[in-house]
């Protein structure tokens, strides 16, 4: 860093990343400001300015001290000792401004000597006393789980019935009869400790009322009239409680009676089909309620509104990860005992952590925001969320009165040339649904056009997203990506 750089830093004044200090005398300061860094984003101390931003700098025996003073608090006086990269910085007269540059720490949380964890807060930094937020500390560094935790809760809170179930179903053995054997049991699932306690994950999985001790945990669900939480009124609510397959249970069918349903070519006698894929739903609230920070102590949330679903997940997403590189597949485990049982069919799992890039294939429109101040992550779903053919023919009929040579088009005509095109898309959907296997000849059969018009239009099917090829054109199937058109 030359002269004018580091004038330009400080013209910017003291801030989250960059700290300024005249002098450095007491070793205890210096680790509080190191320790404060590591434990959020990293940043530089610069020493030889003052706090309003006069650049004074250090003679030659301050800079040999402070130096030195940097070494030792490096390694006597943060836990884990750290490598620091520091620069001298020449700013005229025989002076010097010396740059401490303090990287974000990977084996968080770090502690002063006094065993205090400190935490940069805007320009200033405080003392972190909370034993919530020194847990999630542990957690970002993989140093625990939040479904490790032990709870109150004793094996006898276990419900019978369902790990009954779950034992028969999952690896075909009986349910323990006496107590040493259940707990036996228990603690080899990695569900207990030697003091007959459930920990977190137990408790959530196979515990009788795990609301009791935990309330925070179960789902608040509710349909706003509007698109803002702003708005005055709601025409349906409900609290969830229970086990994770019961959360589960009752926030997808909340969402699900919340959402219209649109009738297919079937005719009346057919089921409709939901504006939103239910596998969309069913991913999303998965991946909420299996990979939410359990040290956050809030409900994870559902909100429906007349143009999207909103599912607000606790906790944002860990240190290393963002929402772009968990749309490329980067994936971290936050509650690995949780995942290795819902696996095995407590919930739709589909492992690897594949649930957000499933959800992002069968809806494009679906976002993800992280917002790490507010310690949420949330999916938002579009309602009538189709990105396919019906959403241009929609804008094509709205806008349309142009034709090839600039002559007025007659919108009847128009109408009703969008309606055949629509009613060929929906034919194709529907046969593909059918046979996943059938080829383009079939295909021409059925819908009663040429083999001509049937390809064109599945590659105005396939550029749009609606329909994806599995496999080589020869042994291979096709897949409908989105069912129905408004």
């Amino acid at each position: 860093m030359q002269l004018p750089e580091l004038r330009e830093a400080v013209q910017k004044g003291e801030d989250s990343q960059n700290q300024f200090k005249q002098d450095i005398t007491n070793p205890d300061g210096l680790a509080s400001e190191i320790v404060a860094f590591l434990n959020a984003g990293g940043g530089t101390i610069y020493i030889g300015v003052s706090d309003v931003g006069k650049i004074g700098g250090l003679d030659a025996l301050g800079v040999r001290r402070v130096n030195q003073l940097i070494s030792n608090v490096a390694t006597q006086s943060i836990k884990n000792p750290v490598s620091l990269v520091t620069e001298n910085i020449s700013v005229g007269k025989g002076r010097v401004v010396i740059a401490v540059h303090v990287a974000e720490g990977a084996d968080k949380p770090y502690f002063d000597k006094n065993g205090v964890v400190w935490l940069k807060e805007g320009a200033d930094k405080r003392r972190v006393v909370s034993k919530e937020e020194i847990r999630r500390f542990f957690a970002s560094s993989l140093l625990l789980h939040g479904d490790e935790q032990l709870t109150q809760a004793t094996i006898d809170l276990v419900d019978a019935q369902r790990l009954s179930r779950f034992l028969r179903e999952t690896y075909g053995i009986p349910f323990p009869r006496s107590i040493a054997d259940r707990l036996r049991l228990m603690k080899n699932l990695n569900l207990a400790n030697d003091d007959n306690r459930l920990n977190l994950a137990g408790l959530l999985l196979f515990g009788k009322h795990p609301e009791s001790l935990y309330p925070q945990f179960g789902i608040k669900a509710v349909r706003m009239d509007g698109v803002s939480l702003a708005a005055m009124s709601y025409s349906d609510s409900e609290d969830y409680a229970g086990c994770l397959a019961d959360l589960y249970n009752g926030a997808r069918g909340f969402i699900m009676r919340n959402l219209h349903k649109r009738q297919t070519s079937g005719g009346v006698n057919m089921p409709g089909v939901s504006e939103i894929s239910p596998e969309v739903i069913e991913e999303l609230l998965v991946n909420a309620l299996l990979h939410r920070d359990y040290f956050v102590s809030a409900p994870t949330r559902v909100i429906v509104f007349d143009d999207r679903v909103e599912i607000v997940s606790p906790g944002s997403l860990p240190d290393h990860l963002t929402v772009e590189k968990i749309l490329s597949g980067n994936t971290s485990i936050r509650n690995p005992i949780l995942a290795s049982f819902i696996a095995k069919g407590i919930l739709p799992y589909h492992g690897l952590g594949s649930g957000i890039m499933r959800a992002k294939a069968i809806c494009p429109r679906v976002k993800f925001v992280d917002d790490r101040d507010g310690l949420k992550f949330t999916a938002i779903i579009p309602r009538d969320s189709q990105d396919g053919e019906h959403e241009n023919l929609r804008s094509q009929y709205g806008k349309a009165k142009i034709v090839a040579k600039g002559e007025m088009s007659d919108e009847s005509s128009l109408k009703s040339s969008l309606k055949s095109s629509l009613k060929s898309s929906l034919k194709i959907i529907e046969a593909i649904k059918a046979n996943p296997y059938c080829t383009y000849d079939s295909l021409a059969g059925i819908i009663g056009v040429s083999r001509r018009a049937i390809t064109k239009q599945m590659k105005k099917l396939r550029q749009e997203g609606r329909l994806r090829r599995i496999g080589p054109d020869k042994g291979g199937h096709w897949e409908a990506v989105f069912d129905e058109i408004e």
